[in-house]
């Protein structure tokens, strides 16, 4: 059976008067990707920045592999195995493909207290952070661009390489924003591809506007309208709810 990573119960972010995510409750299982998906406002981003310590939470608790992080920063809820990508593409555009990666690798880098020289060490000469940023590039799919300039790779490269960056860190759950958003065809289906094998040894949590994506590799839905969850099961449920399709898909009730 898959472990359990994440749990989040009754979270509720308020501001003001207005419950931007009101009591949602969701499970994140390692091999299994589990979409957030909903209309704009509904309160799917707000809620990835609850789990990922971008935002406190007004109630409710998270637990990440074991660990109470309601309240957490995200440095340290990053620290705890959670990884997270975002709407915008965040990557240094002047630096290499390698040093990007490299960069969020050397994050993990153990320093040593006991010995005042450890900070002066180059850290590009780190054996342990290098083999991070490798396989985090050869997972990605960017072997071929690890010398390219951030700025110059297409759109689609760009969003491999956050999820590359965030691979470096050695995540267990994978928070992912949107990572189709702006693609065409062809990159689209090799973001798809990637994520399904990075399903293999993750938790992934994906809010995505991307229908047929979604249904392509969601192993479970929940539906936000309005801050509150309307529905959560299988594909095969979510399709046929009546009240996803009048609130969401856009289809009348019969």
């Amino acid at each position: 059976m898959s472990e359990v990573l994440l749990t989040a119960t009754g979270l509720t972010k308020r501001f003001g008067g207005l419950a931007a995510v009101n009591n949602v409750s969701l499970t994140l299982w390692r091999q299994q990707i589990h979409a957030v998906i909903g209309p704009n406002g509904a309160g799917k981003s707000t809620l990835a920045n609850l789990l990922s310590g971008d935002l406190p939470p007004t109630d409710g608790q998270v637990m990440l592999c074991g660990a109470d992080i309601t309240g957490w920063t995200p440095e340290r809820i990053s620290h705890q195995g959670m990884g997270r990508s975002y709407q915008k593409t965040n990557i240094f555009q002047a630096f290499t493909v390698w040093d990007n990666v490299r960069l969020a690798a050397q994050s993990r880098q153990v320093q040593q207290p006991w010995n005042p020289l450890s900070w002066l060490t180059n850290a590009s000469k780190s054996i342990a952070t290098n083999d991070r940023a490798t396989r985090a590039i050869e997972l990605s799919g960017l072997k071929d661009r690890r010398e390219a300039m951030a700025g110059a790779i297409s759109h689609g490269e760009q969003r491999q390489l956050e999820i590359a960056m965030t691979l470096a860190t050695e995540p267990q759950v994978l928070l992912l924003d949107e990572p189709l958003a702006g693609m065409g065809v062809a990159e689209a289906q090799r973001m798809v591809e990637l994520l399904l094998k990075l399903k293999a040894d993750h938790a992934i949590l994906l809010v995505e506007h991307d229908m047929d994506a979604v249904f392509a590799l969601a192993d479970h839905l929940t539906v936000m309208v309005n801050g509150q969850v309307i529905a959560s099961g299988t594909p095969e449920a979510i399709r046929g709810n009546a009240d996803v399709q009048a609130a969401y898909l856009g289809e009348e009730q019969t």
